[in-house]
């Protein structure tokens, strides 16, 4: 399976972006979906998780209530709406895909990874 996000880009801030993030070479709609980011010099932090049927959301602090993970299993995707964008959201931002566990906000809970996408917010 191969992840590939878009939709990264520059923005000011108290603005939106939209990340979509595609899987490649095997279907994925039973997969719980990521998305990470690492911003310069820092380690990789979750940001937002969705459940395979899309019942159960998770999101970080630093992000509640400003973004939304979606879903489409239909096109084997994985969204991820930005709005009331700051300037610490600034990273590169990485969708994941693996099994549901209450481990979801750490890294080595997931399979797949895609290259990433890089937002920039300025003021």
């Amino acid at each position: 399976v191969q992840l590939v996000e878009s939709g990264g880009g520059s923005v000011q801030a108290g603005g939106s972006l939209k990340l979509s993030c595609a899987a490649f070479g095997d279907a994925v709609d039973d997969r719980t979906w990521a998305w990470f980011r690492q911003a310069p010099g820092g380690g990789r932090e979750f940001v937002a998780v969705i459940s395979w049927a899309a019942e159960t959301t998770r999101y970080s602090e630093a992000v509640k209530g400003r973004f939304t993970i979606s879903r489409s299993n239909a096109k084997n995707a994985v969204y991820l709406q930005m709005d009331s964008l700051r300037r610490e959201d600034t990273a590169v931002y990485y969708c994941a895909a693996g099994e549901w566990s209450d481990n979801y906000n750490y890294e080595w809970t997931y399979d797949y990874w895609g290259p990433g996408t890089q937002v920039t917010v300025s003021e």
